[in-house]
């Protein structure tokens, strides 16, 4: 094995430990642009369904669709204050229950008005994946190798957009058209909606098994903890300089405060 000083030159490649956790661990993190992208799309395919089903007006469908940014807005300002209180993965946690909230109450919708709440809902846990996913692959990728794997988020959304586009047309075509009866009574357009749940289920079962963010460790003072996941993800002659760097930033971030 080659190397560069004392680290390989290697060591973040997909043949070492290291490069295979810091990418597992990203793409982990990037399930939340999926569903950043996936909600944000899916109502295109039910919307006119909507429409007829509540028989709404033209405002009032714009409202409903466009709900949702407004919750994205406020899940964007609440995340960074809520990540840097509770850390990475509890609010991670939050964005996927947002999600899947969502999920159920859109498809079982009985109204407009609760339809508006559970985009409504949806929108917040957009905002908040919009945030935490990219912070926490930066905060875990190391340095030589954080530029590419940031671009996993947004390779994410793009893929979630296409996964709701590609669902909304297969439960259309099964049905014979979104607004007809599919599955247990229920019209595609309502599946559509539902389908959500499943990659938000799995987010929040991935949130459980990734460790927290080192840069939320150091920051509250749990250096131990921090040093053991960088521990397995940079060489241990990286070490010591990951660490210095990081506290560096932190207290530079401090400052500027």
């Amino acid at each position: 094995m080659s190397r560069t000083g004392t680290i390989p030159t290697d060591a973040f490649s997909m043949k070492s430990p290291f490069g295979r956790r810091a990418v597992a661990l990203s793409i982990a993190a990037a399930v939340g642009g999926f569903l950043f992208g996936f909600d944000s799309s899916v109502i295109n395919g039910a919307v006119d369904s909507i429409e007829n089903q509540f028989g709404l007006n033209d405002v009032v469908t714009g409202f409903v669709v466009a709900i949702a940014l407004l919750g994205c807005a406020l899940g964007a300002v609440l995340a960074g204050v809520l990540s840097d209180r509770w850390g990475r993965l509890r609010v991670m946690m939050i964005g996927a229950v947002l999600f899947f909230i969502s999920a159920i109450g859109s498809g079982l919708a009985f109204s407009a008005v609760d339809l508006t709440v559970w985009r409504f809902i949806g929108g917040l846990g957009i905002g908040i994946a919009s945030v935490v996913a990219p912070a926490y692959i930066a905060e875990v990728a190391p340095r030589q190798i954080r530029g590419t794997l940031g671009s996993l988020q947004q390779l994410a959304i793009t893929l979630g957009i296409f996964g709701a586009l590609l669902s909304n047309a297969l439960l259309a075509g099964v049905a014979g058209g979104s607004s007809e009866v599919l599955w247990l009574g229920l019209e595609a357009w309502r599946w559509m909606l539902l389908v959500k749940a499943v990659p938000a289920l799995v987010y929040g079962i991935l949130a459980f098994t990734m460790p927290e963010s080192p840069r939320y460790l150091i920051a509250k003072g749990r250096y131990d903890e921090a040093r053991e996941i960088f521990a397995r993800l940079v060489p241990e002659a990286d070490l010591e300089q990951t660490m210095r760097e990081l506290e560096k930033r932190i207290a530079e971030d401090r400052k500027s405060k």
